[in-house]
């Protein structure tokens, strides 16, 4: 008897066990991802830059939209950094603007993994060569519950800011996962 129970034990301590390296099977449905306001309040933030714009650019003159990057690593970025640049480009682009697209340029400086990373000592150089009137440039910052986002559009050739936003994301399991995908250039 004790020996069949220490067999049993064993057995069902090897099963849990087992069912523990089983990666666990999603249970997000297509309702859940139209829920999602992760989309709708990065382009919101697109929409307000647009209306700041109105007057300020030309919609037939090229724009560049960088890489949104780490505040406190300028040459990093994440998935989440890449992610809010070309839904912000999307936005820009569905509302006429003429917006280049960096990735399949190959005069241009593009870091692996990284995107298409702009600082301010760049942005003059890569808006002459593709005759861009204005650069769209932003940060992201995290903090333990929220990850602060800061859009600004800059005139290409006086760096002046033209328009800018800020606005907060909840830092849920998603973005989170968002902000660990990022590679070092060291």
């Amino acid at each position: 008897m004790r020996t069949t129970t220490l067999i049993l034990a064993l057995t069902l301590s090897m099963g849990l066990a087992s069912c523990a390296d089983q990666p666990a099977t999603s249970t997000t449905t297509y309702a859940d991802a139209a829920a999602n306001q992760f989309t709708a309040i990065n382009q919101s933030a697109a929409a307000r830059l647009l209306t700041d714009l109105q007057g300020k650019i030309s919609p037939a003159q090229p724009m560049i939209v960088a890489t949104v990057v780490d505040i406190n690593h300028l040459e990093q970025s994440s998935t989440l950094g890449r992610l809010i640049s070309e839904q912000v480009a999307s936005k820009f682009s569905q509302s006429g603007q003429q917006v280049v697209e960096m990735k399949f340029r190959d005069n241009v400086f593009i870091k692996q993994d990284q995107g298409e990373l702009m600082l301010t000592r760049d942005v003059k150089n890569i808006a002459h060569a593709h005759d861009a009137e204005a650069v769209l440039v932003g940060t992201y910052a995290e903090s333990k519950n929220f990850v602060y986002v800061t859009l600004k559009v800059i005139q290409a050739q006086t760096d002046v800011v033209l328009a800018v936003d800020n606005y907060t994301l909840p830092k849920d399991d998603d973005v989170t996962a968002m902000l660990r995908n990022y590679v070092r250039q060291d």
